[in-house]
């Protein structure tokens, strides 16, 4: 429930705001707003919060959390605002939107905050610069709402038709629900209210909504650990591949009376344990045969658990630092700052502001950069990558780099080279061709070729691959980024 026209001048009747100056202006989420005034001797914060539902301003006596990026309109009244005087204030009519004259040296302002549920808004205009219908030149507005003008260059006018709608009474709220609000101002008590009870913006609310995100994404990877656990758990039983793969090469003779009587296994006596056991087989391959499938399965568990155990220790860290950001929101008094956090963590990918240009993909353990542009490849090649890292690119087709981060001591799996093999065709011109050659080659083996386009390489020590692209693989690559990318909490 947002304040209605008599709670309004109810808050504005104890504040002395005529003559006092803005010293600053802080924007602590995405639908509110906090100016620190000085006038009179003393300071005051004045807040400002546009949430539907929970629209009003008040003071408030506690800390505003500071965004890490600067955002643009309290951007804009940093550079217009602040330092301007307060020459009158008031709310116009009943209509629930409070103008501020401004002056600031010889310029002037109009500010209009419109406290209405699902159309709130702040809009700053020159009062010198009107049209034909008398309307204000609006310099910028919180929220763009170019269907209702509301951009910078539209025009305003205050609106006039909540007055008598639907001839409604309103009354100023007592707040009697608070405890020990007796002593407390009319202010103090908007704000007590609000925090324990606007669902907008209290702070039981802001906890749900923090507890069913923490709950999802703790389940999803609590989830793909188990998983990462039941796979390390078969990889560990590798000695007992290599060790069929030998009882196998000793019993070659059983695979040829298996395959006569029509069965897929051969029971033998394992000479380490003197008990029988039962290997499955394919009766159409001869004992070597057999045995490589069995001693390749050894190899790939063997390099694989390393991997593995990278991974499992990703995201067990990963889950351990979502119990304690968790723990830190349940701890945390301040309902801003608890809202922030929140509307951090849902922050679009996209403005996710990135280290390096390019994609980069961390697969396995290993880190893997796409470029996907010469701009992109050049900067990837100057300032991201080192000289023990891997480089791959389509052969005889323009597209992107792709570069695999050195692990010191380790070579790079077949695997990991297919993955990135994959990348490197897919973003290049060979696209459409569906497979072509890649080579690779160290970092230290480029250089850079004079007077050619940006990113331009000649490679030596280059080694061939051929791939055909796989869209199995390319799936399993972007999912499996998605899910890291959707595990942290803040």
């Amino acid at each position: 429930m947002s304040l209605n026209c008599k709670e309004i001048d109810a808050v504005l009747n104890e504040l002395e705001l005529e003559g006092s100056f803005i010293q600053q202006i802080v924007q602590p989420t995405f639908d509110s707003i906090a100016f620190y005034l000085y006038g009179q001797g003393e300071s005051q914060t004045l807040l400002v919060c546009l949430a539907p539902g929970a629209c009003r301003l008040h003071t408030t006596q506690k800390k505003i959390p500071r965004n890490e990026k600067p955002l643009r309109f309290m951007e804009f009244l940093r550079s217009k605002i602040k330092g301007s005087r307060i020459n009158k204030a008031g709310q116009l009519a009943q209509e629930r939107i409070i103008k501020f004259e401004l002056s600031h040296g010889e310029d002037l302002f109009n500010m209009y905050i419109r406290l209405w549920s699902n159309a709130a808004n702040i809009i700053v205009t020159n009062p010198l610069e009107t049209n034909e219908k008398g309307e204000e030149r609006i310099l910028d507005v919180f929220f763009r709402r170019p269907k209702k003008n509301e951009i910078t260059d539209g025009f305003y006018k205050p609106e006039t038709r909540q007055t008598a709608e639907n001839g409604k009474t309103f009354e100023v709220r007592s707040f009697e629900e608070l405890e020990n609000s007796a002593n407390l101002s009319f202010n103090q008590k908007v704000e007590l209210w609000y925090t324990e009870h606007a669902d907008a913006l209290s702070r039981a609310s802001l906890l749900q909504q923090a507890e069913k995100q923490y709950n999802s994404r703790s389940t999803r990877l609590q989830s793909a650990i188990d998983r990462l656990e039941a796979k390390r758990k078969s990889f560990l039983n590798a000695e007992q591949w290599k060790h069929q793969g030998d009882l196998l090469l000793s019993y070659g003779y059983l695979i040829e009376q298996a395959a006569q009587e029509g069965r897929n296994y051969i029971e033998c006596e394992d000479y380490a344990t003197g008990s029988p056991i039962k290997i499955f087989i394919d009766p159409k391959k001869k004992a070597q045969e057999n045995a490589r499938l069995f001693y390749d399965r050894y190899k790939k568990a063997v390099s694989g658990l390393e991997e593995l155990e990278y991974d499992i220790k990703a995201s067990k860290s990963e889950l351990a630092k979502l119990r304690a950001d968790y723990e830190q929101l349940l701890a945390e008094k301040d309902p801003l700052v608890i809202q922030q956090k929140l509307h951090k963590q849902n922050t679009p990918r996209q403005k996710i502001e990135k280290k390096h240009p390019g994609l980069d993909f961390t697969i396995n353990g290993w880190h893997i950069l796409v470029g996907r542009t010469a701009s992109e490849n050049d900067e990837l090649l100057r300032h991201h990558v080192k000289g023990q890292d891997w480089w791959l690119h389509a052969r005889d087709w323009p597209g992107g780099y792709v570069f695999i981060k050195n692990q010191k001591g380790k070579s790079v799996p077949l695997d990991t080279l297919l993955d990135a093999g994959n990348l490197a065709l897919f973003y290049s011109k060979g696209r459409k061709a569906g497979k072509g050659d890649l080579y690779y080659t160290q970092v230290k083996y480029l250089r850079r070729a004079k007077n050619a386009p940006k990113g331009t390489v000649l490679p030596s020590n280059e080694k061939n691959i051929s791939v055909s692209l796989d869209k199995e693989r390319l799936k399993r690559i972007e999912t499996q980024q998605k899910a890291e990318e959707g595990t942290l909490l803040i």
